[in-house]
């Protein structure tokens, strides 16, 4: 029940007309509920008539879609977006996701949490009759498998019975086409709203220490070794668009794509397969492998994403081309060609070299970061591993500081304006 009705019906002057002394007072209970069974039944009416005229009105695509070429990609597109290489085995059986979804997470408190649905899932007039407002719209969506990231079933009851997460969850988000959150997905775009450590400390896997401090991360991003070691450095959620020239993925370059894929498949969404790494001390085999014999689909799929040009609209092309001069003299040693990486010669740099915290760098084998490829940067602040600069200004002068480089107020904002193209 709508909490403005509620409100409605138990305010004391209601409640005096209807349980008067001089009226039976079962007859105007029954009124009561009838006229809540019609409060709400209005209201149910009225919000699929805005979002059926909001559907109407901006439905369309707003962002670029995927394409794929071939069967390879295919596969790896389904992968990327509703595999869950059976880690149900933890989002349900240990962390107990479905509960806290079942019994407490309404649809507006998933869309304040940056979780996304997929317009082409939405059944709208099922979802509305299934109260949008209420715990049972978020399982009618789960339902039609319209939360991206998120796959459930189902009890004969209604009630969630298994769930568990897939790549999509973090790596994609929505071009927000019928709402904030609700449109078309987009593949490969960091989900920047996704506020992962709020989720997890609503989960009772989780002690309460731990919990005090994933409540801190900041949304879009997530720490990847938090459940080795215990520490905090919070990384923002890259992009995975743009990797098809890229030998090696994350931060700190520990091995190409498949390697990353792998990790995060195994030891972060908790799949039920095979993940070593002597480096690491860790060596977790599991039968059946659900992740390894799926790799190489999902890294055709994932090279495939190309990285979205920015809108013309968004940078002055003539101060770009200045910019791209101005970045090849100070830049382009370390950011091959513009937007690649020295890391693919198999350079990594001490964290005192570009002014950055080290603190992540020290949790991980190589204790140095990798060169960021630069693309799509238009779509996805904040910047550097930590999210510290919050926009492409702060980034150069960032910059500026801990490079001492000597440029001029125009070759300030040029450069801007050329990282804004790439």
């Amino acid at each position: 029940m709508h909490e403005s009705s509620r409100q409605l019906l138990l305010s004391p002057g209601v409640a005096n007309v209807f349980l008067s002394d001089t009226a039976p007072g079962a007859f105007w209970l029954e009124e009561v509920e009838r006229m809540r069974h019609r409060i709400e039944h209005s209201i149910l009416r009225t919000a699929a008539l805005l979002l059926l005229a909001t559907w109407t009105a901006v439905g369309c695509r707003v962002g670029p879609e995927s394409v794929v070429s071939n069967d390879t990609e295919r596969q790896g597109r389904e992968i990327f977006r509703y595999d869950t290489f059976g880690d149900e085995q933890f989002w349900t059986d240990t962390a107990r996701l479905h509960e806290v979804i079942d019994d407490q997470i309404q649809p507006l408190e998933a869309l304040s949490l940056g979780l996304k649905v997929d317009i082409e899932k939405l059944n709208l007039i099922k979802f509305v009759l299934h109260n949008p407002f209420g715990t049972s719209g978020t399982r009618e969506l789960l339902r039609q498998n319209a939360v991206v990231g998120l796959r459930a079933t189902f009890r004969p009851d209604g009630h969630i019975a298994r769930i568990g997460i897939t790549c999509a969850l973090c790596h994609s988000t929505v071009d927000n086409a019928l709402l904030p959150g609700i449109g078309y997905v987009m593949d490969g775009w960091p989900n920047r709203d996704l506020d992962v450590g709020k989720i997890l400390a609503k989960l009772p896997a989780f002690t309460d220490a731990q919990k005090s401090i994933l409540a801190k991360w900041p949304e879009g991003t997530y720490d990847p070794r938090f459940n080795f070691d215990g520490k905090s450095t919070p990384l923002v959620l890259p992009p995975a668009y743009g990797l098809a020239q890229v030998v090696n993925e994350t931060y700190t370059a520990e091995g190409p794509i498949s390697y990353w894929n792998a990790y995060v498949a195994v030891t972060q969404m908790h799949g039920h397969g095979n993940f070593a790494d002597p480096r690491l001390g860790v060596n977790i085999v599991q039968q059946p492998d659900m992740v390894t014999s799926k790799l190489a689909a999902l890294r055709a799929y994932q090279h495939s994403l190309k990285a979205p040009r920015p809108p013309r609209r968004y940078f002055n092309r003539d101060e770009a081309a200045r910019g791209k001069v101005v970045f090849a003299a100070n830049c382009g040693s370390c950011h091959v060609n513009g937007n690649l990486t020295d890391n693919n010669a198999g350079v990594l740099h001490a964290a005192s070299e570009t002014g950055m915290d080290s603190a992540y760098a020290a949790r991980t084998t190589a204790k140095r970061y990798r060169t960021t490829p630069l693309r799509g940067l238009w779509q996805h602040p904040p910047y550097f591993h930590d999210g510290s600069a919050k926009t492409l200004q702060e980034v150069v002068d960032h910059y500026v500081r801990a490079r001492k480089l000597s440029l001029t107020s125009g070759q300030h904002s040029d450069l801007i304006e050329y990282l804004k193209s790439l």
